[in-house]
């Protein structure tokens, strides 16, 4: 027997197999998420401990920076359609 014709009969193998019904789900099956989810959430605390937060100066200057850069753009922004407008309102009148 080929290599291919040895795939192909464990593929019909595999396809004549019945299923578990998926609508009730063993003990087995709810201990393996409930742990899994439970590994997620030690890796997760794990990984959150190696990251170096910001200090409450940086937080401060990082946010007011951004607020700044806000600010600036709303009000370019602003002037462009004031602009913009001003030059439609030419035209159709």
């Amino acid at each position: 027997m080929s290599k291919d014709n040895a795939e192909v009969k464990s593929a019909s193998q595999v396809a004549k197999t019945p299923e578990a019904p998926k609508s009730k789900q063993s003990k087995s099956s709810l201990f393996e998420r409930f742990s899994a989810f439970k590994n997620y959430v030690l890796l997760s605390r794990t990984e959150l401990r190696k990251v170096s937060w910001p200090t409450l100066k940086e937080t401060r200057t990082t946010g007011l920076v951004v607020l700044g850069f806000v600010t600036v753009m709303a009000l370019l922004l602003g002037l462009v359609d004031f602009l913009l407008s001003g030059a439609i309102r030419m035209i159709l009148s």
